[in-house]
């Protein structure tokens, strides 16, 4: 297992890369990359470009080779805030899988990747596990790669909304509140699968155990989160679309994608 930190501004970026079982059994992760981003409050940002570039430059190294057709997918519920992110950010991203060809050039947008957008829901909404649906994506879209978006369960207060963790190896829905789907992973999907999640709430149990270093007994399976988790949420995504949108159209100015969204 081999692991590195550095700091550029206010952003530590800390990877992990396992690549024997000797490592897998030392942290209980498949073998793959595994990187955390660690950042200030995001409301008391003023600029986010530090972070949106963090944010590419690890795409681009799990992405070292260039893909032309990518799916991403905003996984989770949006009737319940703190799991809103996946769909959130999805529905910023600028889909191109339509554009194409002579016609793309004709409106000023020459070298436009192909991107397709899917926000698949959760079981109890549709009925449908949310791999089953990607799975169907990917089959239609045949993407070189698949980008997943989710909210994460955090082991500490301090690192809810202040850090993003990013990694080549796929992403289990649900297993951070207790309630594990099928894994989202290039096994499952046939293409390579590229996960970032937001820690957005937090076990209420372990809360208790951080506030006043005694344990609880028993667990109640509740978890909690910010009282401007709202706001919070919003604000993330946000900074995640831009920055996957700079990541998926590289040769498209900056200024144009943001009109475009």
């Amino acid at each position: 297992m081999e692991q590195a930190s550095e700091t550029d501004g206010e952003i530590k970026i800390t990877r992990i890369k396992i690549t024997s079982e000797n490592g897998e059994r030392a942290i209980n992760r498949p073998i793959g990359e595994y990187i955390t981003l660690e950042f200030p409050p995001i409301l008391k940002i003023s600029d986010y470009s530090g972070l949106q570039n963090a944010v590419i430059g690890e795409l681009c190294r799990l992405l070292s080779e260039r893909k032309e057709r990518i799916l991403v997918a905003g996984l989770g519920n949006t009737d319940i805030t703190p799991d809103a992110v996946g769909p959130l950010t999805a529905r910023q991203i600028l889909a191109t899988r339509h554009i194409t060809g002579q016609f793309a050039e004709s409106i000023g947008l020459k070298g436009l990747k192909s991107v397709s957008v899917i926000s698949p829901g959760v079981l109890g909404q549709t009925g449908i596990e949310t791999t089953e649906l990607i799975k169907c994506a990917v089959d239609a879209t045949r993407p070189d790669a698949v980008i997943v978006i989710d909210a994460l369960a955090a082991g500490s207060a301090a690192r809810l909304f202040t850090t993003l963790q990013l990694c080549n190896t796929g992403i289990t829905p649900g297993s951070g509140v207790k309630n594990s789907r099928r894994e989202i992973s290039e096994k499952t999907l046939g293409v390579p699968v590229i996960a970032i999640g937001v820690p957005t709430v937090m076990d209420a149990e372990a809360l208790a155990a951080e506030l006043t270093g005694a344990k609880t007994e028993k667990s109640a399976d509740m978890f909690v989160t910010p009282k401007e988790v709202d706001l919070l949420c919003d604000r993330i995504s946000e900074i995640l679309s831009q920055a996957l949108n700079i990541f998926l159209q590289p040769e498209i100015d900056r200024d144009i994608l943001a009109q475009l969204v």
